[in-house]
């Protein structure tokens, strides 16, 4: 909470800003003041030489003078400062607010048999499933679509504003739905082809997997590129475990689990965020899938909102006015203890 001394400008926004012009005098009235300083004469003779003199002088005392100086400056500049209005938007709610400037996103999830590995409880694809709806949850006037991928690709649902059914459409996505197999050029590719030429400026793929590239026709750093020059950036994450995970085995009986060596490309990944501006994640459980949709989420700033206010926000100059008064009776104590200057 702000305190009636907190002088922090880049908390503080202006009604009239064109005060804050002012505070380019400042600099060059020091100086003026710092030259007349230096030009004054003094009332007595020296009959010895100026080096003789400054070794009988204190300088400690010219420095303070400079002080005082300064302090007057940075007093004119508080009092220009509470003059342009300042006021701060925290605990001010009497507005709407409109997501105008919004990020088209699209997750293109891997949904290969992999995916139903049980290093994440209960397994990678369902977790994967849950802390993407969190994140959809979390947004606002970004238009969101999902791409699934196996051996193949398709679009699970298109760029939309309408969540419920984007999280609908997460919750039925299994493996089995399409050949087998990890296309991840053919999932990224896919992912970039529904992020039209004429999208919000700020584009991001969200490209999710626990394996290596096995399939298709376009090759990961094919599909890196094609998003590279329609300006996308990819960031990509590798959900696995360290070390063996119980990973589904086809046998006669049905799926089967035994520990195998979890195999993600991350080699790969990282270029594929290399090319297009990303970044790489890894994975290994679900609170760190968690913290990795959150730092995309800081990563990508720049969603805008605008703000339609009802009434005007209250001013707050006293920050400023009170450290102006405190700094004038700090100065006028040293002024009058030690200079005598009002005597």
């Amino acid at each position: 909470m702000l305190t009636d001394w907190n002088i922090a400008l880049w908390e503080y926004d202006f009604l009239s800003p064109h005060w804050l012009w002012l505070l380019l005098l400042i600099p060059a009235v020091l100086w003026w003041i710092f030259w007349l300083e230096g030009m004054q004469r003094g009332e007595f003779k020296f009959p010895r030489t100026e080096s003789e003199q400054q070794n009988l002088g204190e300088n400690w005392i010219k420095y303070l003078r400079w002080g005082i100086i300064v302090t007057y400056g940075f007093i004119f500049s508080l009092l220009i400062i509470a003059f342009a209005r300042p006021f701060h938007w925290a605990g001010y709610d009497d507005y709407d607010e409109n997501y105008k400037n919004g990020i088209d996103i699209v997750i293109a999830m891997d949904i290969s048999v992999s995916m139903l590995a049980r290093d994440f409880a209960p397994n990678r694809l369902e977790v994967s499933k849950k802390v993407a709806k969190e994140f959809v949850d979390g947004r606002r006037g970004d238009r969101i679509g999902l791409v699934a991928y196996e051996g193949e690709a398709y679009t699970a649902c298109p760029s939309t504003l309408d969540y419920d059914i984007l999280k609908a459409q997460i919750s039925e996505l299994q493996p089995g739905m399409l050949e087998s197999g990890t296309a991840i050029g053919v999932g990224l590719g896919t992912a970039v082809t529904r992020l039209r030429n004429d999208s919000l400026p700020s584009k991001v793929i969200i490209l999710l997997t626990d394996g290596v590239n096995n399939v298709g026709d376009l090759t990961p750093e094919m599909a890196a590129e094609l998003a590279r020059a329609k300006k996308i950036r990819v960031y990509t994450i590798g959900v696995g475990s360290l070390g063996m995970a119980p990973s589904p085995v086809f046998t006669p009986f049905g799926i089967e689990y035994e520990n195998m060596p979890v195999e993600i490309d991350e080699l790969t990944l990282n270029k594929i965020a290399s090319i297009t501006g990303g970044k790489y994640f890894r994975a290994t459980n679900e609170e760190s899938l968690r913290t990795i949709y959150k730092e995309i989420e800081k990563l990508e700033k720049r969603k805008m909102k605008d703000r339609d206010f009802k009434s005007e926000p209250p001013v707050r100059p006293l920050p400023f006015l009170n450290w102006a008064i405190l700094l004038i009776l700090l100065v006028f104590g040293v002024q009058i203890f030690y200079f005598k200057t009002y005597e």
